[in-house]
This record gives C-alpha cells, structure tokens and sequence, in this order.
C-alpha cells in the first residue's frame, strides 16, 4: 500500500465548502488504496486577520506569544477537515505539529526542523485512518512543549519533512495554480505548465520568488529524495513532478540543520578573460555574448561589475582549449566598445588569466543560512588565498582563485566543511531545453563598497558581519578593475540583499568602513532582478548571448550579471523589471498554448 502525504494551502481550505472538496479529494485517494497523511494551512486570510490583532494590540508582539497566537489557524481546520472526512464514512483524526512529533528549534517564528517522531502517527495509519496534521508547527522539545512556529513556507516545509520522515512514497502540494509554470501568470498569463522538473532547477526559481513552493521545502525533497507533485485544488490533471538525484543517505536527525555542504568541487580547467571600462548602455552585453555565440564557445562564469564613470567591467570563463578564440573574440570588439559620450575613455581593454582554478562549496542545505559563504571566504583568507571572482547560487558559491592556489583551498574547505571528497565536475550536456524558467524579483536592493582592500580575508569580514545579524546575501560581484588609493591595491564589491535589511547591512558596513579602509557604501533600492533558470544551459553556448539581446532589443540596461552553471541573473532598473520578464520569458519559447488563469 502507498504511503502518500498530500498538503492544502489556505486557498484550498478557505471556506467549507472547499474543506468538504478537499475530504472528497482525500476519499478518492483512500478508495484507490493509498494510506493518507493530510497536512494543512489555515483557511483563507486567518493568519492574516490574527496578526493584524496582534499589531493592533501591540506594535511589537512578544515572538513566543505570536507563534501561541499563530498556530491556532492551523487547528481550526484540522479540526474542520477531520469532521468533514468523518461525515463522509472516513475514519479521521487530527493531529497538532506537538501531537505528531514535529520537534524544532527553540526559535520562535522561525524554527527550523530537528526531529520527526512518526510512532503514533504510523500508529493511526495502520489503523485506517487519515492523518490531518497542522501544518507550520512543531514544539521546541517533547518535554518543554513550547509552540513554535516554521516561518513562510511553513505547511509545505512540515508536509515534505513529514514526507521524508515516513519514507512516503509521494508528497502532493494542492495549490491555486495547475502546477509549476514558466513563470508568474500574473505577469505572464501565457505562462506555460511544466510537466517535470528537478529540485536543482526548482530550488533556484523558488529563491527567485517562484511562491508555489518554498525553497526550505525543496531543499528537503532534494537531501532526502522525495518526490514531490505540485498539482491544482480544483482539477484532477496531472501538475508537476519535481523529480531529485538519488541521495546518498542521511540520518534524520538535525532534519533541516544538517551540514549545509555536502561537496567540495574544483575546476582546473579554467581560464578568464575580462574587459575593463566597456560603455554603460544597453547592447553591450549582447554583442560582445553574441559574438562568443557564433564561435560555439561554452562560457561558465559571467560577471558584470556595478557601473563607473558610465562603463562597467564584464568578465567570463572558458576551458584552457578555448581561451584563443574567447580572447580574440574579445580583442576583436574591443575597438568597437568605445564610450560615445567620453571619447577620452578609449576601448576597452582587454585582460586575461591563463591558469586559474574555480573551487566550489555544494548543497542543499546553504538555503537561508548567510553564514555559509561568509566561512567559505573566511577558510579561503585564512589560508592567503586571495579571490579573483565570486559567483552564487541557492545550492552553489564559486570561487575563482589563481591554479597554484587550488590544491591548497580544496584541502582546506573539506577541512572546515566536513567534506571527506571533493570530485572533479565534468560538464555534462543535458537533452532538455536551455531554459526552463524565468523569474523576477523587485524586492531586492543592491549595496555597493568602494575601494576594498585587495587582499586576503575582506570578503570574509564583509559577509560574516552580515551573516552575525542574520543577513541573507544574494548575487555577489567582485569587480574585475583595480584602483590604488593611497598606494593600496582596491576593488569595488557589489552585492543584493531583500529591501527590508539594506538599511541595516548599510549602517553595519559604515560603521566598519574606515577602520578596514573601505570606501563609500551605497545603496540603490530601485532594481529589478531577472533570471533564467535550467539544467540544459550546461555545455550549451549561445544562452547567454540570447538573454542578453532580448534585453538590448527592449532597450534595458544591465547593471550587473552573475551565473551558476543552470542560472542567468541580470540586475536591471525597477522600472524596467516587468518588460525584462517578458522579453525573457517570449525570447526562449517559454509560453505555452493555453492561457493559465489563477483563481481569486
């Protein structure tokens, strides 16, 4: 008999009569000889309304009282959803995050997942009865019972953790949408349904606001190899399938705390071309990939540093065999990037690193913990190797460091990470389409350092006094151009955190600034964020170019690029957010045939 844990979202539980749906729902699967574990949300807008109590209360509610508060939704319709199985003929009982066994952190509004102890629910399940658990929820310790809460993406973290716990053989997310589509039907609503995808290429759409479902419970689907199905409340098609690699195995306890690295990963086979001073205008990233594309060249890493004097720096790498042409190619435009509106400027110049190495930190596990790249940079310091580029994604942060250096940072990275291998990664060419997705964010701001000291251990100072507050880090630029102030060796670093901690991640870095002689410290709120996402990027030349032109033909300006091997992102201006989406989105072919309509 499969074991099948199915979760409701609030939209799908919003009124009774969608709760009497959702049982009819359950009594199918039943009827078609599954066990069921149902885990839900609360109904509707209820967590809504109780925190708007909260506020109206107190302006600051106490955090252990607003999980207290909080969990009460969730109950309210487990309690509702086990009467109506009931009426319906199907033996029910509902069950609290505590009553399961859901034991967390003792962090409230926040807690992450230790432990799951399933006997009494397996207990029930041999009984022939359905399982409604309380999603969101867990208590701190089976002896203390403190009520703690998961935090956004709470339901769909405590159905996959459930999921894994019990060795079920599928977790179903019933949603208001048909599945995972291309991108927001909202911005998009030709958004096209995909039928499969991989928790790889989901993790990163997830991270980029994709809200169907929440990274924390990806990232559990992927470390334990549950299958997820994310599929529509209200028809009986198919949804998605968001299929994981084959884990290797892993104890369930410290469920979501476990070592957030698993692999230390090198690249010798690396080399870097940049291109310093190259005019700050739409199109010049497009020319200079396209012209790259029509040498069938497979560019890993692309970075484009924050604008100066109106010119940016961009730099990418290739393998060894083809650093000739990528220099060529580079050569040959570089006369042709020159600033109209400042002659004085020049060309572009054009530099390049013949033996360089790309060493790597991944996992699952580095999702929502701004500390790990913080020690990645810090291990690097530590042992005087400096960092030539940086490139992060939610499963993977990339360092380019000189060849002579790598050895010595493998060594030292498995040390301080726990990682007893660290293999060779060989590209591999996928049969899927390039691209699967698209995503945009608007609720990013991007901070730029002048003048860092360059030398070892600044990142690492930088980032871990973010990660000591809690400061979640996105995209990561190194620029490429390097100025001396007052006889000392300095590069502008540039980086995206969500709007709500720039101001304090400005304030932290002002206060640090002169006593490790940095420069001025800015914040842009007025950005947009565009991605591309998909496993078919690696070993296909061309992607890049292609993004980038869609841009050029809309007339956006890019004003930063980072990559990983299966995701693009530009950072464009606010305004520009939406039309880039499009652009992206109509220039791979993501659309599907149908409209895709979302209900209220």
């Amino acid at each position: 008999m499969a074991l099948i844990v199915q979760k409701y979202g609030g939209t799908s539980v919003g009124s009774i009569e969608r709760i009497q749906a959702v049982a009819q729902r359950v009594k199918q699967t039943v009827q078609a000889g599954s066990s069921v574990v149902v885990v839900v949300s609360a109904m509707g807008k209820t967590t809504d309304g109780l925190v708007k109590l909260a506020y109206d209360i107190s302006p600051s509610p106490n955090r252990r009282e607003m999980d207290m508060l909080l969990s009460t939704g969730e109950q309210v319709t487990i309690a509702l959803l086990s009467m109506a199985l009931q009426e319906l003929g199907q033996p029910a009982i509902s069950m609290t995050g505590g009553q399961v066994g859901i034991v967390t952190e003792a962090e409230h509004t926040r807690a992450r997942i230790l432990s799951i102890e399933t006997e009494r629910i397996e207990r029930y399940l041999a009984e022939g009865k359905v399982v409604v658990v309380a999603g969101f929820q867990g208590t701190s310790s089976l002896d203390e019972l403190e009520i703690t809460t998961l935090g956004r993406g709470g339901s769909d973290t405590s159905a996959v953790a459930l999921a894994a716990a019990l060795t079920a053989d599928c977790c179903e997310i019933y949603t208001d949408v048909p599945g995972i589509l291309t991108t927001d039907p909202r911005i998009v609503p030709d958004a096209q349904l995909m039928s499969e995808i991989t928790s790889d290429e989901m993790l990163e759409l997830a991270s980029l606001g994709a809200k169907v479902l929440h990274p924390r419970a990806v990232e559990i689907a992927r470390n334990y190899g549950v299958l997820l199905v994310v599929r529509s409340s209200w028809t009986d098609e198919p949804g998605t399938r968001v299929v994981s690699p084959l884990p290797q195995p892993r104890s369930l306890a410290g469920l979501e705390i476990a070592h957030p690295v698993d692999a230390v990963e090198f690249d010798l086979d690396q080399a870097k071309v940049a291109l310093l001073r190259v005019p700050d205008r739409p199109g010049i990233a497009a020319r200079l990939f396209g012209e790259i594309a029509t040498q069938d060249l497979d560019v890993d890493l692309i970075i484009q540093s924050i604008h100066e004097a109106n010119t940016n720096d961009i730099a990418f790498t290739v393998t060894q065999n083809s650093l000739t042409r990528a220099e060529a190619v580079a050569e040959a435009i570089a006369p042709a990037l020159r600033h109209v509106l400042d002659p004085a400027a020049g060309e572009a110049e054009v530099l390049v690193e013949r033996k360089i190495a790309k060493v790597s930190i991944a996992g699952a596990g580095m999702i929502g913990r701004p500390g790990v790249a913080a020690t990645l940079f810090s291990t690097l310091a530590d042992a005087g190797i400096n960092i030539q580029m940086i490139s992060t994604s939610e499963v993977k942060v990339s360092c380019a460091v000189d060849a002579a250096d790598c050895d010595r940072a493998i060594a030292a990275l498995c040390h301080t990470f726990q990682v007893s291998s660290s293999p060779v990664v060989a590209p591999v060419r996928s049969t899927l389409a390039p691209v699967r997705g698209a995503a945009l964010d608007l609720k990013q701001a991007r901070l730029a350092i002048r003048q860092v000291p360059d030398r070892p251990g600044m990142a690492a100072k930088i980032f871990r006094l973010l990660a000591d507050r809690n400061i979640s880090v996105d995209m990561i630029i190194q620029s490429q151009r390097c100025r001396w102030v007052n006889g000392v060796a300095t590069r502008d670093i540039a980086f995206t955190v969500t709007q709500l901690d720039a101001e304090d991640a400005q304030a932290l870095l002002q206060g640090a600034a002169q006593d490790w002689g940095m420069g001025e410290v800015m914040v842009d709120r007025a950005i947009a964020k565009v991605s591309i996402v998909g496993m078919g990027m690696v070993g296909c030349p061309g992607v890049a170019g292609q993004m980038f032109e869609a841009l050029a033909q809309e007339g956006i300006n890019i004003q930063m690029i980072a990559t990983s091997e299966i995701k693009i992102s530009c950072v464009v201006p606010e305004e520009d957010g939406v039309k880039a989406l499009k652009a992206v989105h109509a220039a791979f072919k993501l659309s599907g045939a149908e409209r895709i309509t979302v209900p209220a």
